[in-house]
């Protein structure tokens, strides 16, 4: 019993200091944002998320002086309503981006709404330098590309996969831009959007002004696609594992290798002082093209966890003692966080947290509920599908044409038993029938 005492006091200090941690961020000046999105990175392919097979030395490297979350959640389980999320604070099918924007008219499936503000756009407004480097995926033309929703830099990829990682076409169409002009770089995406963001920062260190920095890398989207000296480097050490993971290895290392170039860029030069870095994933690995989502059940298209909970670090321009959280956090929470952070005001409609709150003392044990969603074409017929959890319970679809089945994810977080707890069910549906009733208003093409 005093063990537990003690314990509970000691996780009481450790929360107030980094709650005071992070109210210092607003005492001082205002702090440089670098938010790093990774595409399809599986929960269980970092070294230091429990990856046996792989290593991240340089991502392990940021954990270690950062907030490492645990539960931290994916809005959606594929690309564009994730990354729509992350930009506005919302609900993707609140902003018009319930499925993925293509650049196939009889098959995307959303349109970020015009009267949505961004988090570049509220970045702007506080005096920042906003910049994309990287995948974009949220529109094709104009008044969707990157420029016209507040960045005032891109140098890119506009779509959304790409056919090869070096001639960076898809379906013979080059969709590289620097602003809104075609460009056509030679090397590998991975590498290229390194070394644009590295002479981004070089400038940034030469003005007075903030900035954020949206980098968002293609990999380890397939096609799994590695330089081949890192897939031969994997391949010698390897020899057990299948081409497919092998690849997928390679691939993530080679990610590894190029934030480690950003993050040594940071460190020795000012900036470092005073940034406040992210890395996460977009939704769960694809297990299809050699992804991990371990220890979880599922991967990107379904709602099992390994399809919605993604690595998630944390670092704020000062050390903090915490260094994990178990306290669930989805990707929209970033939006109003870092608008704080930054010194502004933030929408208090939104459905988003504050990442601060969810460590203010004292917290009650309740919690909101989380809701996912995707539209699809193809096998779907352009049908939507949904899933809910309280923190504990989740009520998903496995698909549009199943009904829902009911988890326990204290007692069985692999879902493989769903339970019958009608009261518990009942809540969950009609929780989500409110929000299906709201998005239903909401214009997506």
């Amino acid at each position: 019993m005093k063990l537990v005492i003690i314990f509970k006091r000691l996780k009481k200090i450790y929360l107030l200091g980094f709650f005071m941690l992070f109210s210092c961020v607003h005492a001082q000046d205002q702090p440089n944002i670098i938010f790093i999105l990774a595409d399809d990175l599986g929960y269980g392919d970092l070294s230091c998320y429990g990856a046996k097979d792989l290593q991240t030395p340089n991502i392990d490297a940021l954990a270690q002086q950062a907030i490492t979350f645990t539960r931290a959640y994916a809005n959606s389980t594929v690309c564009s309503p994730s990354r729509a999320s992350i930009l506005t604070g919302n609900y993707p099918d609140l902003v018009g981006v319930p499925g993925v924007i293509r650049d196939m008219q009889d098959n995307t499936w959303g349109n970020l709404r015009d009267d949505i503000t961004t988090l570049p756009e509220e970045l702007q407004k506080l005096n920042y330098n906003t910049a994309l480097i990287g995948k974009w995926h949220l529109g094709y033309k104009s008044p969707d590309l990157p420029n016209d929703r507040g960045f005032d830099y891109f140098k890119g990829f506009v779509g959304d996969m790409m056919d090869d990682y070096y001639t960076h076409r898809k379906a013979g169409v080059n969709w590289m831009r620097e602003n809104n002009q075609v460009i056509n770089p030679k090397g590998h995406a991975t590498d290229l959007f390194t070394d644009w963001t590295l002479e981004y920062l070089r400038e940034q260190n030469k003005q007075e002004k903030p900035f954020f920095l949206f980098l968002t890398y293609n990999a380890p989207h397939d096609p799994v696609q590695p330089p081949q000296e890192w897939l031969s480097k994997i391949q010698n050490k390897e020899q057990n594992s299948t081409l497919k993971r092998q690849k997928m290895i390679a691939f993530v290392e080679h990610l590894d290798y190029n934030v480690g170039r950003i993050l040594d860029q940071l460190n020795n030069s000012d900036l470092g002082e005073n940034t406040i870095v992210v890395f996460t994933s977009d939704n769960g690995g694809a297990l299809q093209y050699g992804a991990s989502n371990n220890p979880f059940t599922g991967g990107k298209g379904d709602f099992f966890e390994g399809g919605i909970r993604v690595p998630c670090i944390v670092k704020i321009p000062s050390s903090s003692q915490i260094k994990q959280s178990e306290e669930p956090l989805l990707l929209m929470d970033f939006q109003p966080s870092l608008i704080k952070m930054a010194g502004g005001k933030i929408d208090k409609n939104l459905p988003s947290e504050l990442i601060v709150d969810l460590f203010d003392l004292p917290r009650n044990n309740t919690s909101r509920n989380m809701i996912w969603m995707r539209r699809e074409g193809h096998k779907f017929g352009g049908r939507i599908y949904y899933a809910i959890s309280d923190g504990r319970y989740k009520l998903l679809q496995r698909n549009p044409f199943s009904g829902y089945e009911l988890f326990d994810l204290i007692n069985d977080i692999n879902e493989t038993s769903p339970i019958k707890l009608p009261k518990v069910k009942m809540a969950l549906k009609k929780a989500l029938t409110k929000h299906i009733q709201t998005s239903g208003k909401i214009q997506w093409q």
